[in-house]
């Protein structure tokens, strides 16, 4: 015989159910919720999709998309947005070229793209912060003066990146996790310490949620404001490293697919736009859904043409939900 769950027991559950019936619940978990959905989906129209090699292929993709994400996620939940991320990244890729074509070698090339695209958040930070700029219009612009140095300093031209070390790097792994993917765990880890273990993610949070009672408990709003495009900017160029390694070639031609999948992959994690809440697991999770979702399409056969479509789609009903979000 059964015996009779306990009030508590009872209460809990129904608490549960409440919040599962409860639209918020679904706003709350929607990247996680997408993210199992498109992976059943996609292991019953394809049976290529749930192999290892196919897992792989998806973390080691995603890495790429997951270190700009945490970028955007420091700049979003400080109440701003950088559009000029991806065009960051760009040249960054377009430094360690022209390092590497010089023959400064690979530690040099890498610090180079680093330091490069760090130059073009502090940038941004300071406008924004001492400028009083709008963080739209800076990075705006931003993403114009990057693609377009990209290309000036490169003279439109790819530059064949051969390193032994990259491609190693690129191809190994431990188990089904590729170093990069390992890189962007541990980028995501550190993160998550800054923001959640760090008097910095504290005044972060708190210049994010009101800028004016941040700044009357004494708290540097302006600092915070360069210190989290700074960030940004130094994932970017991390990022740049991740994409050379992947492909081989210092490519200048800006991505701008990027751009929009960082701030999808932070709606859908449940950041909020007007910042002052969020978490690095949630973006974390959407730029993952996001890779499956290109992923699966792909092995579907779908053309390319529509699965800008099919991202654009998920935004918007990732920004709808939000509104529902606590």
């Amino acid at each position: 015989m059964n015996s009779p769950r306990s009030p508590r027991s009872r209460k809990a559950a129904a608490g549960w159910q409440q919040d599962v019936k409860s639209i918020s619940w679904w706003a709350e978990h929607a990247a996680i919720i997408g993210l199992i959905g498109l992976v059943i989906v996609f292991t019953a129209l394809s049976p290529v999709f749930l192999t290892v090699g196919n897992i792989q292929s998806i973390l080691i993709a995603s890495s790429i998309l997951i270190v700009l994400t945490i970028g955007q996620s420091f700049v979003i939940l400080s109440d701003g947005i950088d559009l000029s991320v991806a065009a960051t990244m760009t040249l960054g890729v377009v430094a360690f070229g022209m390092a590497y074509a010089q023959g400064a070698g690979l530690l040099l090339s890498m610090v180079t793209a680093v330091a490069t695209s760090a130059v073009i958040g502090i940038l941004n930070g300071v406008l924004v912060a001492k400028g009083k700029i709008t963080d739209f219009i800076v990075t705006l612009g931003t993403l114009s003066v990057a693609s377009g140095l990209a290309l000036v300093l490169s003279d439109g031209k790819p530059i064949s990146i051969t390193s032994i070390e990259l491609i190693n790097f690129s191809t190994h792994g431990v188990l089904i996790f590729g170093n990069p993917f390992i890189v962007a765990a541990v980028v995501a880890i550190i993160a998550h310490v800054v923001l959640f273990r760090t008097r910095f993610g504290t005044h972060l949070f708190a210049t994010g949620g009101s800028k004016e009672a941040a700044q009357a408990t004494g708290i540097s709003t302006a600092r915070i404001k360069i210190a989290v495009y700074t960030i940004s900017g130094v994932l970017a160029g991390i990022a740049a490293i991740l994409l050379i390694a992947r492909v081989g070639a210092s490519e200048p031609a800006a991505n701008t697919t990027f751009l929009l999948n960082s701030v999808a992959a932070v709606v859908l994690g449940g950041v909020s736009l007007t910042g002052g809440r969020g978490s690095i697991f949630g973006p974390i999770v959407g730029a993952l859904l996001l890779t499956v979702l290109t992923n699966g399409l792909t092995l579907m056969n779908v053309s390319q043409f529509y699965q800008p479509l099919a991202v654009g789609v998920v935004v918007i009903l990732a920004a709808l939900l939000s509104r529902f979000q606590k």
